[in-house]
């Protein structure tokens, strides 16, 4: 590939994020309170990041059970162990020496990992594992565009579109925004306690007494991000530090 064309595309992506940056600035006014509990919307089936729309943005990324095209008929899923394997693998290329699985849910369309920082307790990043091919990626949304350190607002690239300071929402506020937004929207769901990242919290909720999924709270305006990727719930993992 040539040199323009490694320019253009280059170009293309960062136009692309900043993009999706003003969006979550301008419509869903990240740094201030007023919207708390509000939907984002755009990404769920049928929008941008949608599964229902393998030819979107980013139509081929990551697991097929996440963007779109889904497994084929009769297709030989990984073990669970085999996920946790690729996923201390990926860890460890990140140079991952402050960083740990902390959990390995597996859901119908995916596993997905949450990776702690070792020195902080703190969510680092959340991924997504293929269940036929074992590849593993970022997981989409919130781990992408909110996550202020390890994501793509990371490293300053947006510049004001980055929220800087400690985040305006607790984990309590946190997990009140979820459970309103639960009780409006999912029969009978109870939140877990929300698991903090850099930028945002991820809360795990429970339908008679098992987990059902997962949405996301902005850290700095409460905005509510739910998780339409996963499928149903099928066995979850605790892993040791």
């Amino acid at each position: 590939m040539g040199q323009k064309l490694l320019l253009a595309v280059g170009a293309t992506l960062i136009v692309a994020a900043l993009a999706i940056g003003a969006v979550g600035v301008t419509q869903f006014n990240w740094t201030s309170g007023p919207n708390a509990g509000a939907v984002v919307p755009g990404y769920g089936p049928g929008g941008m990041m949608g599964r229902d729309r393998p030819g979107g943005m980013m139509g081929g990324y990551g697991p097929r059970g996440v963007m779109g095209g889904g497994y084929p008929a009769g297709a030989q899923t990984i073990s669970i162990d085999q996920a946790q394997q690729n996923v201390k693998q990926y860890v460890a290329r990140y140079g991952g020496s402050n960083l740990v699985l902390d959990e390995l849910i597996e859901f119908q369309n995916n596993f997905y990992a949450l990776v702690k920082e070792k020195s902080t307790g703190t969510g680092a990043f959340e991924l997504l594992v293929d269940r036929v091919t074992g590849a593993v990626a970022p997981e989409p949304g919130p781990n992408m565009i909110w996550n202020t350190k390890y994501g793509m607002m990371a490293g300053g690239m947006m510049g004001v579109l980055r929220p800087s300071g400690a985040m305006t929402v607790t984990a309590d506020r946190a997990g009140q925004i979820a459970q309103a937004w639960l009780d409006a929207n999912v029969n009978g769901a109870k939140i877990e306690t929300p698991d903090a990242f850099y930028g945002y919290y991820t809360v795990h909720f429970t339908q008679n007494g098992q987990v059902a999924g997962m949405l996301s709270v902005n850290g700095y305006g409460g905005q509510v991000w739910f998780h339409t990727w996963h499928g149903a719930f099928v066995q979850l993992r605790e892993v040791a530090s």
